[in-house]
């Protein structure tokens, strides 16, 4: 099966089981999606909504988060892996966006030259913010990619690239959910057996289900 025609088929499928895709991280605007993604990193969703309530009760915009010291955002987020490098990232993020005009715009080069803010973080604001269309590439992705045959697995870049070309751009941002939702509720990274799989049982290689059930 064409790379293609299995994009298609895993589309329809996605479709049935996600017609709706609210996004997992809590948020009202752009500034604080674009902070719960930040502190999303190597941190469950779940975590990372039990943390920022607070964290926006104190700071939910760029100038009251420039005024907060380091440490007190420390001590809000520190259940949040990677929170000391986080804290200084959010202060500085929040200066930058301050120097840039005050309000997170729908800009590549903005948005990543902000600290802490990579090209995943920022196509989740482009696309789930403003409605760019983008294909965040998370870990559940790239691995879920791989084993449908989508991609060849050798960095979170080549697979964007090769995600962009099977799905059409219109789908992007909620495929880009769907999956993530698929990886999660059906499909793990651990002890998985892929032959009874929805979608591996039929999109991964015979090598990859064999290997499954070692």
């Amino acid at each position: 099966m064409k790379r293609s025609d299995k994009a298609h088929k895993i589309g329809q499928i996605l479709d049935d089981l996600y017609p709706t895709q609210p996004i997992p991280l809590d948020h009202k605007d752009a500034y604080t999606l674009l902070v719960a993604v930040m502190l999303s990193a190597q941190t469950t969703d779940k975590k990372v909504n039990e943390v920022t309530p607070n964290l926006f009760f104190r700071a939910d915009n760029p100038e009251k988060m420039s005024k907060l010291e380091i440490d007190e955002i420390y001590e809000i987020i520190r259940e949040i892996g990677l929170a000391p490098t986080k804290a200084k990232n959010l202060k500085k993020m929040a200066e930058q966006i301050i120097e840039g005009g005050g309000e997170v715009i729908p800009d590549w080069d903005f948005l990543e030259s902000l600290a802490g803010v990579g090209h995943k973080t920022a196509s989740v604001v482009m696309s789930q913010a403003f409605g760019v269309p983008a294909f965040a590439v998370d870990t559940h992705i790239h691995r879920l990619a791989y084993r449908w045959g989508l991609s060849n697995g050798r960095n979170v870049q080549t697979t964007e690239k090769d995600l962009k070309k099977v799905f059409p751009e219109d789908t992007w941002i909620r495929r880009h959910l769907q999956i993530i939702f698929f990886g999660r509720e059906h499909c793990p990274a651990r002890n998985h057996d892929l032959s009874g799989c929805l979608m591996c049982s039929w999109a991964s290689t015979k090598k990859l289900i064999k290997e499954s059930k070692s």
